[in-house]
């Protein structure tokens, strides 16, 4: 499968595509009305930076408990269900007057239901697409998550200056709800792709399986952690340019689209399956330049180049999904977004940390050094990924010359 047009030819496709882009919407216009609300009455850029990242570190638990259930759960009452929690949840936060303590404790339960969810929407495309459509598929998402952001962070800007962001939150739980109603409408029922009861032992059981090989385990530190670095940087576009920070969120948006495309659609396989590491010294070195403090321009310069980068993940998610037998696929996919996630939100706090004692910029480079010497220690680019057999166990493959597709799925990324 080769063309955009024989994507959205496949059932069930466009409903789980559109439902996955209102939550984007939902996300991003959310997360700029609450980081804006928190900044404001507090003036801290880690409090703002936790209140738009923080879900993220809740991430952890759910993948130490929940993510038995990403295979075990039907899928479409289970996205409608964790859509609907997220319309909800998001118009309490629009409440008036709401303590501070509350507003991170519906944000920390808006990332521990959040873990589950990577599972199961990317294993589902998993069903729907057949093998060789997955990278595609998985890169169309990526594509409209990011157009979706660029005009959701810029949709969220004009609403938070022209209305407030109380009432930003409540455009952002309508999305939300309005999601779960594409989800129920628009996917048919399945049932599970694995029998058993979801358990707190066997999502234990099977993170130890898929962490056990070292191949993979290489694969997950590579996906979660320069990444993660990065998207610290991210969660600090409020503290650096409160009043542009939305142009700032657009345009790293605008540089993901841009990787997205390259990299899924008009790249050869023999030339992508080798940028992995160079994507990932991308995705980092624009925002050493932050230590100079550059005027907004340049800043915004800098993050659409550097977003680029993160087309890096559709190289890495096509190796991890070559490595996994296929009745992990749910949890395989789900760990790594939990994980990633996660990373993401324990960034967010360190840079919003180092913020807080030096300066935005300052901190910003911090985080891309970190991550471009993470990236050089783990090597993560393998152009002849081994593949996994029924048993788990892993054998050398020419799926990376033959340009065989696999999967997977970041709060921004």
């Amino acid at each position: 499968m080769r063309s955009y047009q024989a994507l959205f030819r496949t059932r069930e496709f466009t409903p789980l595509f559109l439902s996955s882009s209102l939550q984007v919407a939902g996300s991003t216009i959310g997360g700029l009305a609450l980081g804006t609300s928190v900044y404001e009455a507090t003036g801290s850029p880690l409090l703002s930076a936790l209140s738009m990242f923080g879900p993220s570190l809740a991430q952890v638990v759910g993948a130490t408990t929940l993510l038995s259930a990403a295979d075990r759960l039907p899928p479409r009452a289970t996205l409608a269900g964790l859509a609907a929690s997220f319309a909800v949840s998001t118009a309490l936060l629009a409440l008036p007057g709401l303590p501070l303590w509350s507003v991170f404790a519906v944000i920390a339960v808006q990332g521990l239901i959040a873990s589950l969810g990577g599972g199961v929407r990317w294993g589902l495309l998993t069903e729907i697409l057949p093998k060789d459509g997955y990278l595609l598929g998985r890169s169309v998402f990526n594509m409209l998550h990011g157009l979706t952001q660029i005009t959701g962070y810029a949709t969220g800007g004009a609403l938070v200056a022209l209305l407030s962001p109380r009432v930003t939150l409540l455009v952002s739980a309508a999305l939300y709800a309005a999601a779960a109603l594409c989800t129920l409408t628009g996917l048919t029922r399945r049932a599970p792709r694995t029998t058993g009861r979801p358990s707190v032992a066997e999502t234990w059981r099977t993170n130890a399986r898929l962490w056990a090989s070292v191949p993979r385990r290489r694969l997950y530190l590579g996906l979660w952690i320069p990444n993660g670095l990065v998207v610290g940087c991210e969660s600090l576009f409020v503290a650096y340019a409160p009043d542009r920070a939305g142009l700032l969120f657009a345009c790293a948006a605008l540089g993901m689209f841009t990787g997205d495309v390259t990299v899924g659609r008009l790249l050869p396989p023999r030339v992508r399956d080798r940028l992995a590491t160079p994507l990932l010294l991308l995705l980092a070195a624009p925002y050493l330049v932050f230590a100079l403090h550059p005027p907004t321009p340049l800043a915004a310069a800098c993050a659409t180049l550097a977003s680029v980068g993160f087309g890096a993940s559709l190289v890495q998610q096509r190796h991890l999904l070559a490595l996994t037998p296929p009745e992990l696929t749910g949890h395989a996919l789900g760990l790594h977004s939990a994980g990633m996630l996660t990373l993401q939100g324990v960034s967010a706090a360190l840079a919003g940390g180092a913020a807080q004692l030096t300066t935005p910029g300052t901190a910003m480079a911090v985080m891309a050094a970190a991550s471009v010497a993470v990236t050089l220690a783990l090597a993560v680019d393998r152009p002849r990924p081994p593949v996994a057999d029924g048993a788990g166990a892993v054998r050398p493959s020419s799926i990376g010359t033959r340009g065989g597709t696999s999967r997977t799925g970041r709060f921004r990324r």
